[in-house]
């Protein structure tokens, strides 16, 4: 309960400090303007990193034990980093001032935290010398904040990805009772939830960095303790997953200046994502491909964490040839993400049509919304059980939506919404806390149904261009939130309860989502099966 508690501290106080730096950016000279290498047209205030740094650390002073060494060189290093951060944000004082607070941040942790890498992947348990693996350590911390700054290229990008790899390691650190690691993993989570909501696509404002160097020094930080203290069983090489996609993606930017003689420090447009830009893809569809990348990597670092170094090793190295790979030839035969009009290829031919047939506009939508309504009606007929309170709250929405519809004076009414969005928040509930006798324990027909949901949903957004249904990359870190969250708390029985009620109700109600805003009419089939179910629910839970 601390832990959610921290969460909601930490992002209550980053979306409240942002705006009001936002205000103050063209005082303080924190905007960043457009040039040749930017992607942004218009001056952007560089203050988010406000946001997350307060966010974090005023729940981290409340809460933790600010007489450990260890936490005080962290608490040191982050603000020595907002301090540097925001002197760049506002000066631009080039790459040597930056480095000289970062070696500030991060020594203290290592030397006067004595937080170090000792175990070494391909070593076994043989520790590595304390003179070798301390100042190894600091460069490391500092190749991860760096890496994290040059990938903050795209509106979500950087705090998405970092927000990917802290919810990996504040689960490994969770399942390890891991104590300070979850308080800083869960202040810093909602520090950038917080950021998000005005950086999402597209974005109010950026972090600058004074964020991205802090985000960068947490994620070094948290993996070094999380290896090398929390849970030392832990493969030494599981950093390389649950950091993911960054780190490469530095290290391939620097080879490329190196290999073509330049600046080793002056930005270029050869990152990931401008690749994807070049490519074809738009801004959003490059968030979202660099998140799916991301995500992998760190659901495979949860998944094989106590594995053999070299499988973690090979699958890291693997996935990065892969991307690569397919990046390079994609430039090489002039392939192009979004071509419109006569395609040349016999593939794109195929993939255009698919993507315009009658079939992919059409079906998936109405499909969703006629297995959601059978969701509906059949959890309210056949769940074992209606406590009588979900009775009552029934026979109350049900009212809701009946008068609604009787007195209505507005197209598509919120109240009618609330009711279809409450009532799938039921079924969620009473179908994993009452399953029907007659499907069984072992899950696999809501398996069947709840995945074709999210698979219609998936398909209707991706080929459906009228419809009017705006996801964002914001949506696409809840989903993946919602799922880390599951396996969290799937090895614990009764906590498997709330995970499951949580998964199926983000589905129900991203589904609820894409058939609502596809409906023309306010007495639609959902409408319908809404109304049918909250009469069964409460006739079941006073009368039966």
């Amino acid at each position: 309960m601390v832990v959610i508690l921290v969460t909601i501290t930490a992002l209550a106080i980053s979306m409240m400090v942002i705006p009001v730096m936002l205000r103050l950016a063209p005082q303080l000279g924190l905007v960043d303007r457009p040039s040749a290498r930017k992607v942004h047209q218009v001056p952007m205030a560089r203050v988010g990193g406000w946001g997350i740094v307060l966010g974090a650390l005023v729940p981290l002073f409340i809460w933790l034990p600010l007489g450990d060494p260890l936490i005080q060189s962290y608490l040191f290093g982050a603000v020595v980093l907002l301090a540097f951060g925001t002197w760049d944000d506002s000066r631009e004082v080039g790459h040597y001032p930056k480095f000289l607070g970062q070696f500030l941040a991060v020594i203290p942790v290592v030397y006067y935290g004595d937080l170090w890498v000792a175990q070494f992947p391909f070593m076994g348990l043989e520790p590595v010398p304390a003179w070798f693996g301390k100042p190894f350590t600091v460069v490391a911390i500092i190749g991860v904040i760096n890496a994290l700054n040059h990938s903050d290229g795209l509106d979500g990008l950087a705090g998405g990805e970092a927000l990917l790899s802290l919810i990996a390691i504040l689960l490994l650190g969770y399942q390890a009772n891991g104590g300070p690691i979850v308080f800083i993993g869960a202040a810093v989570v909602g520090g950038v939830l917080g950021f998000l909501r005005y950086n999402t696509h597209p974005a109010h404002l950026f972090m600058g960095d004074s964020g991205s160097q802090f985000l960068g020094f947490t994620l070094g930080f948290m993996v070094v303790l999380l290896t090398q203290q929390t849970n030392p069983a832990l493969s030494p090489a599981i950093p390389a997953l649950l950091l993911g996609l960054p780190v490469v993606d530095i290290i391939t930017v620097l080879g490329q200046r190196i290999y073509h003689g330049m600046n080793w420090f002056k930005a270029s447009k050869n990152h990931v994502h401008h690749r994807l830009l070049d490519l074809g893809f738009s801004h959003y569809q490059s968030v979202v491909v660099i998140y799916s990348f991301q995500a992998f990597l760190v659901l495979f670092g949860v998944f094989l964490c106590y594995s053999w170094d070299w499988l973690i090793i090979g699958l890291y190295l693997l996935a990065h040839g892969l991307l690569f790979a397919v990046l390079l030839y994609a430039r090489r035969v002039g392939w192009h993400a979004n071509r419109k009009g006569g395609a040349t290829r016999r593939f794109d031919k195929v993939i255009n049509w698919a993507a315009t047939s009658a079939f992919c506009t059409r079906m998936p939508v109405t499909l969703a919304g006629i297995v959601i309504a059978l969701v509906f009606v059949l959890t309210g007929a056949f769940v074992s059980e209606v406590p009588r309170d979900f009775g009552l709250m029934s026979l109350a929405l049900f009212a809701v939506m009946v008068l609604t519809f009787l007195y209505r004076k507005q197209e598509k009414p919120v109240s009618a919404r609330a009711v279809i969005y409450s009532t799938g928040v039921f079924v969620a509930y009473l179908w994993s806390n009452y399953t029907p006798a007659f499907l069984g324990l072992n899950g696999y027909w809501e398996i069947i149904v709840y995945g074709l949901i999210a698979l219609l949903v998936a398909l209707s957004v991706r080929c459906v261009e009228d419809l009017n249904f705006n996801t964002s990359p914001m949506d696409y870190l809840i989903v993946f939130a919602t799922v880390m969250f599951a396996l969290a708390l799937s090895g614990n029985p009764e906590k498997r309860i709330i995970s499951d009620v949580l998964v199926k109700s983000i589905i129900l109600l991203y589904g609820c989502e894409l058939v609502l805003h596809r409906s023309r009419s306010n007495w639609n089939i959902l409408s319908a099966a809404t109304v049918t179910a909250l009469g069964i629910l409460a006739y079941r839970g006073l009368l039966a």
